[in-house]
């Protein structure tokens, strides 16, 4: 059976490219549109974290690798980031987590055997904030294997943006030659991954437009089932501001944390 993913969308969907997978089914990769004007003047959340309205703000170099744990509806699970495999992209993943982006974030795309795919912030000033926040692109380092995370884009060059998704097979290597650079991967808790609510298939991959002027008040109302991100935390190396609340032993010379 033929899967559709199609549409015209607003962020981080999905084009007409395709790859087939192991079972012969042809499947549209992970990717973005232009973002269109937002005709919805409703806003459901009522106070923003200052830096995430000022997306050119957030632009601090990450470290050399470092690891986010997701605290989600159905349990936790690891990242870690090499920033070697796709610089740009690590430093935009770095800053988003570093700064509470991910925080009450639905996993609006769930397709098994393919992909895991969120980044649409569930309040829509911060969504359309970063609607057109796109960083260039990085070479491909590393294929898009089992628990490989990337960014989605369109084939146009240096169109991402925040939207990502975790890869759940091997044989999406077919997404290599098309620009689709992984920055990381789950070492711990793939098979939280795994159970990730996908009983809506592809119906959200339709609705961007509205999950961004709407947010989770839309998603939460019309999508109840889905899995969500509760936190999302840097957990090694520590970012500077918690390690400098540890006191340093007295006969010991402080280190500072790189970031």
């Amino acid at each position: 059976m033929k899967k559709v993913l199609g549409g015209a969308l607003c962020l981080a969907v999905l084009i007409s490219l395709s790859m087939v997978s192991a079972s012969g089914q042809t499947q549209t990769q992970p990717g973005t549109l232009g973002t269109k004007k937002s005709t919805s003047t409703t806003h459901h959340a009522a106070t923003v974290h200052r830096s995430l309205l000022d997306p050119k703000t957030l632009n601090q170099k990450a470290p050399d690798d470092y690891k986010v744990k997701f605290t989600t509806t159905k349990g936790d699970f690891v990242i870690e980031v090499t920033r070697a495999w796709a610089p740009v992209g690590a430093d935009r993943f770095y800053n988003l987590v570093k700064n509470g982006f991910f925080t009450d974030v639905e996993f609006f795309r769930v397709v098994p055997d393919f992909v895991v795919q969120f980044g649409i912030n569930g309040n829509p000033k911060i969504a359309a904030a970063w609607s057109n926040a796109n960083i260039n692109d990085d070479p491909v380092v590393q294929s898009n294997q089992r628990g490989y995370i990337t960014y989605a884009k369109t084939g146009a060059p240096n169109s991402r943006s925040t939207q990502v998704f975790i890869n759940l097979n091997d044989r999406n290597a077919g997404l290599d030659a098309q620009g689709f650079a992984p920055f990381g991967k789950v070492v711990d808790g793939m098979d939280v991954v795994d159970k990730l609510y996908s009983g809506y298939g592809e119906q959200l991959t339709q609705l961007q437009d509205q999950i961004m002027q709407q947010g989770n008040a839309f998603l939460k109302k019309s999508f109840p089932e889905l899995d969500s991100i509760k936190t999302a935390v840097i957990v090694s190396p520590a970012p500077a501001a918690n390690a400098a609340k540890k006191p340093a032993a007295a006969t010991h010379k402080p280190t500072s944390t790189s970031q």
